[in-house]
Order: structure tokens, then sequence, then C-alpha cells
């Protein structure tokens, strides 16, 4: 979240365009997403612990390189793709030990759990970003949020080191294209997590600039209004740190599909309205806001949850590694199309593009949103 936080400088000191400053979050999410289905489907074999603990530790060092190196438009984006590709086997490796550990019926809670750190991570990125960015820039911001990987691999390394986790041999007869591919229950999750990740991504890519913009209108200048919208968005992922854990717990009450219905059609609803608010008294965005987070994110851990319960143990890093490669592939295109519109639909005045209007690069969002409503409401009917 360093790089979204910082976006409204960079696009000025880096001279992006909106479809620049975009084709970086998608280069990350372009390699996060190849480094996801490599480690799931070597997970499958080898077993999640040493691709999680192998993962953190390279997350900690390209972190480190990126914070350093990071000076312009081309070194941001090879270097932030390193990142991505590195930090590729922390989450579906983290959810397979997961799985291992907790039974279906506490399940949902504990991967609910888990979504709520990775919110309570970018959070505090947002926070040290808004302190820092007014003092020293983005060079100093960079450095000091890239530290949380070093300490996040130590604490790994410290929790797991004892940690046993099993690993599912692969029967005869099983196939990927019989446990996955044609596991309807499983390709209709499949399908709504990459709807789901098209919206979200793009949103959390995005949101901080655009709060830095009608904090701009209201008055704030330059570095304050880039500062203060990191602090707002932070907000936004402290309310999806509370919706991670008490949407996954919902869902081992109510069922998954009813979960993910309620909330993938609030987050669309949001999608279609978020961008046109620009201009309205703040307390009204943010409001708005928070709920758009608290819609957006609660759906993550049903999602991974459902699908850990429907795809049998020896497949089930390679189903993930589908859904990765979809989901977070539909997630990289998400942010340049949204700067894309965003730079269509905005005059050019004196040279510059003056970013007004943010209504229509938000509503592309709440297009894809539509998938995961569809999916989650054909899920449903199975079960």
């Amino acid at each position: 979240m360093t790089y979204a936080a910082a976006l409204p400088i960079l696009q000025k000191e880096w001279a992006m365009s909106a479809t620049a400053a975009g084709s970086i979050a998608s280069a990350y999410h372009i390699g996060y997403a190849t480094s996801l289905v490599i480690f799931s489907i070597l997970a499958d074999r080898t077993g999640p612990k040493p691709l999680y603990l192998c993962s953190t530790s390279a997350g900690a060092l390209f972190s480190l390189g990126f914070a350093l190196l990071a000076r312009g438009y081309l070194s941001a984006l090879i270097l932030y793709a390193l990142v991505a590709i590195s930090l590729g086997g922390t989450y579906t490796t983290a959810l397979m030990i997961l799985a291992d550990h907790y039974p279906p019926q506490r399940r949902g809670i504990a991967v609910g759990f888990f979504i709520a750190s990775l919110s309570l991570g970018y959070a505090l990125s947002l926070i040290v970003s808004g302190i820092v960015l007014p003092i020293g820039g983005y060079k100093l911001s960079f450095f000091l949020t890239c530290l949380g990987p070093l300490i996040g691999s130590i604490l790994a390394w410290i929790t797991l080191l004892r940690t046993r986790v099993s690993v599912v041999k692969r029967q005869e007869g099983q196939r990927f294209t019989k446990e996955v591919l044609a596991n309807k229950p499983a390709m209709l999750l499949i399908t709504g997590y990459t709807s789901h990740s098209w919206e979200l991504l793009g949103m959390w890519s995005w949101t901080p600039a655009f709060l830095s913009t009608c904090l701009a209108i209201g008055g704030a200048q330059g570095l304050r209004a880039a500062g203060l919208g990191a602090y707002i968005t932070a907000s936004f992922h402290f309310t999806g740190l509370f919706a991670s854990f008490s949407m996954g717990g919902l869902s081992d009450r109510l069922g998954r599909a009813r979960v993910i219905v309620m909330l993938s059609s609030i987050s669309v609803v949001c999608s279609f309205v978020f961008g046109w608010s620009i201009g309205w008294p703040l307390v009204l965005v943010i409001g708005i806001g928070l709920i758009y987070a608290f819609s957006a994110l609660g759906d993550s851990p049903v999602l991974s949850a459902a699908l850990t319960e429907v795809v049998e143990a020896p497949y089930l890093g390679a189903a993930f590694g589908l859904r990765s490669f979809l989901g977070f592939g539909a997630g990289a295109i998400s942010p340049i199309v949204f700067g894309a519109v965003l730079d269509w639909t905005n005059p050019i005045a004196s040279g510059q593009i003056h970013y007004t209007t943010w209504g229509w690069a938000y509503s592309v969002l709440g297009l894809g949103g539509f998938g995961a409503v569809w999916a989650a409401c054909k899920f449903g009917r199975m079960f």
C-alpha cells in the first residue's frame, strides 16, 4: 500500500499519466498472480510450510530493494513486480496451513482472522505513510513501510518452526481436470473470486488518490492531501479487518453462499456510487467508503473457506493456483483499465489532465463485481 499512498506525489515527481501509474500497480498484480500459481502447485507436492517460509524471507529482501532503489517509473515497475513475485508464496500456502489445522465448522473464522491480518498490515502501511509523506516524502515512506515484511518474516519463522503441516498424496485416478475443472462448485467459487478481485484490487489501488483529490478540492494541498488520503484509506482497511473475521464467522453460521451474495451485492452498488461522490461533503464520502471497504473485502475469507470445503486436499493447491491466476490476473488488469478510463473521461487544460471525474472509472469496477453476485447465487442453489 505504500505505492498507493504516495501515488498523487509520484505522478507529479515521476511525470506519470494515470495509465502509467496504473501499470505499476498492474505489474505488481501480474507478478503476484504468476507467483501464486507456481507456489500453489508446488505446495501440493512439497507441502505449504517450506514455501511459505521461503517466500516471507524473499519478500523481506525484495521489499527493502524496492524501498532503496525505486526512483522512477521503470525502476518502480520492475522492482514492484519483483516484490510481488517474492511474496507470492505467502497467501495460498497460508490458507492451506489453516485448512490443515481447522475443521470446516471453525474454518470460516480462522481464515477470516488471516484475511483480517492482511487488512491490518495495509492499514498500518497507510498510517505510517500518512505520517511520513509530509515529513520525508516518498523515499522515507517507502523505507519505513518496507520494514514490515522483514518483521513479518521473523514472526513467521518463530510461529511455524515447530508446527507440523501434513502433505496429502494424490491417489491413482485423480486428475486436475476432474478434481478442479469439472468441479462445478469449485469453478463457481473461482469465478466469484475473479470478479471479487477485479473490484477489490482496482479499488485498493486508486482509492488513496481519489480521496486525495477530494481533499484537494476541499482546500488541502500536495503532500498534506496525500497524507490525509492515506489516513482515511487506512480507516477503510480497519473496517475491512473487522469485516474479514466477522463475516468469516457469520458464514460458519449462516452458510457461505448467503454471506457472499449479501456482501457482493452491496459492494457493486458502492462501486457505482463512490466515484460520483467527489465534491460531496467529506463525511458522506467517507461513510460510503467505509461501507464499500467492508463489503468488498468481507466476502474474501468466505470465498476462500468455501473452496477448501469443495476441493479434495491433494488438489487444493492447484485449485488455489487457478483461482489466484484468474483472480489476481483480473486484479492486474483492473487498475490499468481504471487509470485509462480516468484519463479518457477527464479534461486536459494547459497540457495537464485535471482529475475531477471519477464515477466512470469506479463504475468499471462495479461491472466486474456483478460476476461475484451471479456466481454466489448459482453456488447457493447447489447447497
